[in-house]
């Protein structure tokens, strides 16, 4: 978790008014981004590296298809080889388990991203 010390107000007197007035807009939006203004929805406020804690995406299975597209002709109808068909539905459980985890790593980002 970060840590942010505040700020103090730039002086009143003494100092001339632009240069108050950037103090204090710097000072401000410095509030914003640490999320020390109170700001009710927090919209301005940064997402530092400590609010990211998803791990590293899982490793890919899938990475090409082992089908070849082996058929033969049956009744003048072509169709797969039973172990090409066996082939093409692993690798599309294969690929429809590396979406979903991809998919549950970007929401899980997308989650921790918006606070």
């Amino acid at each position: 978790m970060a840590r942010f010390t505040p700020i103090p107000s730039p002086p009143q007197s003494d100092i001339q008014p632009w240069l108050s007035f950037t103090l204090t807009a710097m000072k401000e939006n410095i509030e914003l981004l640490a999320g020390l203004r109170g700001e009710k929805d927090g919209a301005s406020t940064a997402v530092l590296k400590s609010a990211v804690t998803i791990r590293a995406v899982p490793t890919q299975k899938m990475t090409r298809v082992s089908a070849q597209g082996a058929g033969i002709t049956v009744s003048g109808a072509s169709v797969p080889t039973l172990s090409d068909y066996v082939t093409v539905v692993r690798d599309l459980q294969s690929l429809a388990q590396d979406v979903a985890n991809l998919r549950s790593t970007v929401e899980t980002l997308i989650s921790q991203l918006r606070g």
